[in-house]
């Protein structure tokens, strides 16, 4: 099994500020979010990884995903 960084929406940075609460139901990253996290099956990302007994935690495939398919929606407007 891969190990992955801490991925958490609800967790404060620096401020009293969740990530979650900023996004509005209905939006555009609404729903990449939710498509994302409950309709796609990222099973072969996780086969890629090999850091199960050593190397360092990575960075979830669904939050990589989830920025690069906002930034491709910023770049085609």
């Amino acid at each position: 099994m891969a190990r992955y960084k801490p991925y958490n929406l609800k967790q404060d940075k620096l401020i009293p500020l969740s990530y979650a609460d900023q996004i509005v139901p209905g939006s555009f990253e609404y729903a990449l979010g939710e498509i994302v996290e409950e309709h796609l099956d990222l099973a072969a990302f996780e086969r890629r990884y090999r850091n199960d007994q050593t190397g360092r935690l990575a960075y979830d495939p669904k939050a990589l995903l989830k920025i690069v398919l906002y930034g491709y929606s910023k770049v085609a407007q």
